[in-house]
């Protein structure tokens, strides 16, 4: 062994795997960074002296004899204002051919907020999607998934809520990008000209997907300084929970540790925790949203991945196809926002919580007429006339194109409600008929 500078040398492996080798080394700090013949390494395991390193690249071509040069630190990203505009690596390195940020040093994956710093969230974030801020309003300070099949375009909704949610810094952590998905996000942040209120941490599917497990904690140690420093609203976008969850299999596979329920490990409720947890309100403004996206093998929310996401998130987003239209729409039967109750009528006009309530009645409604119909009955006149309510609900309100304001969204309902219904079917306090239902 070696020292130069603050960095150890070893040049003796004990074990090589697939995705990991182990050392006997000293002095080593757990998820210290490393090389391994010049690949980038992460200390993941230390046993007494036995210190195991995953290396990000995998491990093909490493012999027994490779040299291993220990940093002494964990992975670190420098934040400053400097961030703002930029697209970054799992690394935090450029990849958008400007120059490297200066700024302060901070380790990236720290504790999350002492509950004493957080307060209850209170104000709304309007993302111009009615099937969220009309039917599950989202708040400052929340941790909320999509919960969508591998063919629903969620990238798409994820650069829709970029685009239009009223934060003051929008950070997308991608993992598991396609070359086509990067660019798509790329251009549609440059040409709407927000690009100074993003920033993107990237690992497309060229790079080795164990490098995902950093896109996360990057994304969200750049979204505290914002919240923390600056008394910044900061949304954080995650996009696939469910391939960062893969690279933590992966991890722990090769490192032969038992699986647990469906081949995931058994620490992967506490890892998901970690990241979620960094969702909060500061008492001085600033703020941490995170929206993320869980991706469903074959629609199953009882997986390992969605259901423990489940138990720590407040509520999901479903995206739904609605063959009816042929668009995808936000549905509002399986999604739920725990935290809705804490602003609608409050934060946003009085009467959106009747109005929110009575369209997913007479939703439901049409969804049995259209069981009686599937099943041969004949369908009564407020059945037809649901029907009808429901297809234009769905085509004005749910699909996930249509882009309104709060306000635009509640008078349109009130629309659709004087199109089909009779006052006593639509039974809405007479306080808000008197104002919104004028013959």
């Amino acid at each position: 062994m070696a020292t130069q500078a603050f960095q150890k040398i070893y040049t003796k492996l004990n074990q090589v795997t697939k995705a990991t080798c182990s050392v006997s080394a000293t002095g080593i700090g757990n998820e210290e960074l490393a090389t391994v013949s010049g690949r980038l390494a992460q200390v993941v395991k230390i046993m007494n002296d036995s210190v195991t390193l995953q290396i990000f690249a995998g491990t093909e071509g490493i012999g027994t004899d490779a040299e291993i040069i220990f940093f002494g630190k964990p992975p670190t990203l420098k934040v400053s204002e400097h961030l703002a505009g930029r697209f970054f690596d799992a690394y935090g390195d450029p990849i958008d051919g400007g120059p490297k940020v200066e700024g302060e040093e901070v380790e990236i994956g720290g504790p999350s907020v002492n509950p004493v710093r957080r307060k209850q969230p209170s104000e709304l974030i309007a993302t111009g999607i009615a099937g969220i801020d009309l039917n599950n309003t989202l708040v400052t300070g929340q941790k909320i998934p999509f919960f969508a099949d591998p063919d629903q375009p969620f990238n798409q909704v994820m650069a829709m809520v970029a685009l239009r949610a009223k934060a003051d810094k929008i950070i997308l952590g991608g993992m598991g990008l396609s070359n086509d998905d990067y660019l798509f996000f790329k251009h549609a942040f440059e040409n709407a000209g927000v690009m100074d209120r993003i920033i993107a941490f990237v690992n497309t599917t060229e790079n080795p997907p164990v490098e995902r497990l950093l896109v996360p904690n990057m994304a969200l140690t750049a979204a505290e300084y914002f919240a923390v420093e600056k008394n910044e609203k900061v949304l954080v976008l995650l996009t696939d929970m469910t391939l960062y969850c893969d690279a933590l299999s992966i991890v722990s596979n090769r490192m032969d540790q038992i699986p647990s329920k469906d081949s995931m490990p058994g620490s992967l409720y506490s890892e998901l925790a970690k990241l979620y947890e960094k969702a909060v309100q500061f008492p001085d403004g600033g703020s941490i949203t995170i929206i993320a996206v869980t991706t469903l093998s074959g629609g199953d929310i009882t997986h390992a991945i969605p259901d423990n996401t489940g138990y720590i998130t407040e509520g999901q987003l479903y995206l739904r196809r609605d063959t009816d239209i042929s668009k995808v729409i936000v549905d509002p039967f399986r999604s739920l926002s725990r935290l809705k109750q804490l602003v609608i009528g409050k934060k946003s006009r009085a009467d959106h919580p009747q109005v929110m309530n009575t369209a997913i009645r007479l939703y439901a409604d049409a969804a049995n007429a259209k069981t009686k119909m599937e099943n041969g009955f004949d369908l009564s006149d407020y059945d037809e006339r649901v029907l009808k309510f429901a297809t234009d609900y769905s085509m004005e309100i749910l699909a996930i194109d249509v882009n309104i304001d709060i306000d635009k969204m509640l008078d349109t309902t009130w629309d659709l409600f004087k199109k089909y219904f009779t006052k006593a079917e639509v039974g809405i306090k007479d306080e808000f008929m008197k104002i919104h239902w004028v013959e």
